[in-house]
């Protein structure tokens, strides 16, 4: 089990973690996730969650199909690990949950128990972590650029690139926010190096500025 002291040391394995799968989300650590519950085995899930550790890991359903022999469809091996920090428990027995992210997790599934999915849950050693000044700078050039196109349609968008104080950290929220597709934001995720998650992040941000681009100037 992960020691009580620090359950998100790089390398700390958690032997059974609840699954919460999802199509289309990803959980990035540091990121807020508000989820309405209302399926009984999440129901049930919950509960367990509440008067437990209070940690989950939502992971995305990557395929609609094959389902196993539970009625499952598959799931990303990667995916957030967080914890429950605010719950409101509604009078029919559905929650409204909110999942502050706090790792990257890599997943074994456990042999099915019902009501709900589990995994052997391993926080990745952290590879390489030291970025450029000059990966800095296009990542911070990238993002500018496409904030800046965002906002010719949503002027009251009020999202900043944050400090690069932590440059992984600083990815992943701007991955968040700036990343439509949740394909490409897992592909994030699963950025276990800090330099990888920079450039990676780069190279989409410049991608999806010049898709903006090139839609204003065929619409105009």
């Amino acid at each position: 089990m992960a020691t009580e002291r620090d359950p998100y040391a790089p390398g700390s394995v958690i032997d059974e973690l609840a699954l919460f799968p999802l199509p289309q989300i990803v959980l990035f650590p540091g990121a807020l996730l508000p989820l309405h519950v209302f399926e009984a085995r999440y129901r049930a899930m919950t509960a367990d969650l509440l008067a437990g550790s209070r940690q989950l890991s939502v992971v995305m359903v990557t395929a609609s199909e094959p389902l196993d022999d539970h009625g499952h469809p598959p799931i990303a091996k990667v995916a957030g690990m967080g914890e429950v920090i605010e719950h409101e428990t509604l009078a029919d027995g559905r929650y409204n949950i909110l999942v502050l992210g706090k790792a990257r997790v890599e997943l074994e599934e456990l042999p099915f128990r019902a009501p709900y999915r589990r995994a052997r849950a391993t926080l990745p050693l952290t590879a390489e972590t030291t970025v450029s000044e000059s990966d800095l700078a296009a990542l911070v050039s990238a993002a500018t650029r496409l904030i800046a196109r965002l906002r010719r349609n949503q002027p009251s968008m009020e999202l900043e690139v944050p400090p690069l104080t932590d440059p992984g950290a600083a990815a992943d929220l701007l991955a968040q926010q700036l990343v439509p597709s949740a394909e490409d934001r897992q592909g994030v995720l699963e950025c276990f190096g800090v330099r990888e998650r920079v450039r990676r992040c780069t190279e989409l941000f410049a991608v999806q500025e010049a898709l903006y681009a090139h839609g204003s100037a065929a619409k105009g």
